[in-house]
């Protein structure tokens, strides 16, 4: 049998042990977590790019960008007069859909009926990064069109997206934008929220 001493000599070395595995395990779970947020910030650079890479590569006509310029500018109009809808008290605030996403970060009043406009249209924030990245690479050269000259020019608009588009997550978006303002949900654009549209979002690339 052990000794007194041997036994607590022996009780000291599996504390430390235990303590060491401890110490093992933390910094195991903190590399772990650390190694996930960097591979989720990967993948997300990666999609990013990938979703510009498409956008720049659209091969529409100048009538055809219209068509879907029109179609995304309308979306984005539609979510900033639905948030200062809901929310009367910070017009003055929220002149703009860029002043709404950076103040959405920081206020979860903004954001909880940021995400309720979301819900409501049928679109998620993916959908909105995607309408966001064409409107900021075509913007600047695009033009709006009405609903009666878009009819005038292509009949089914769907269609062409479709066939055209071949990143499935700028093609769902696109989709769900013009599904959204046939169905009439989106206000149609006045004369001075044209005269405004470019400062909706920010013209810049993050």
């Amino acid at each position: 049998m052990l000794s007194p001493a041997c036994n607590i000599r022996l009780d000291h070395k599996l504390q430390a042990l235990e303590g060491q595995f401890k110490q093992l395990d933390f910094t195991k779970d903190n590399l772990t977590q650390k190694f996930e947020h960097h591979s989720k910030m990967l993948a997300s650079q990666a999609a990013q790019d990938e979703l510009w890479t498409a956008v720049l590569a659209l091969n529409f006509t100048s009538m055809e960008l219209n068509i879907v310029y029109s179609y995304v500018i309308e979306v984005l109009i539609c979510l900033h007069t639905h948030v200062l809808e809901k929310l009367p008290d910070l017009v003055s605030g929220l002149p703009t859909l860029a002043s709404v996403l950076r103040r959405k970060v920081k206020n979860k009043c903004i954001r909880d009926v940021w995400e309720s406009v979301l819900e409501e249209c049928g679109l998620q924030e993916g959908d909105i990064t995607a309408l966001r990245t064409f409107f900021i690479a075509h913007g600047n050269k695009a033009e709006h069109y009405s609903a009666k000259v878009r009819q005038m020019y292509i009949r089914d608009v769907t269609f062409m997206i479709t066939n055209m588009v071949k990143n499935q997550a700028l093609q769902g978006s696109l989709l769900r934008a013009v599904q959204l303002i046939e169905k009439g949900k989106a206000v149609t654009a006045s004369e001075e929220q044209k005269s405004s549209l470019k400062e909706l979002i920010p013209t810049v690339k993050n």
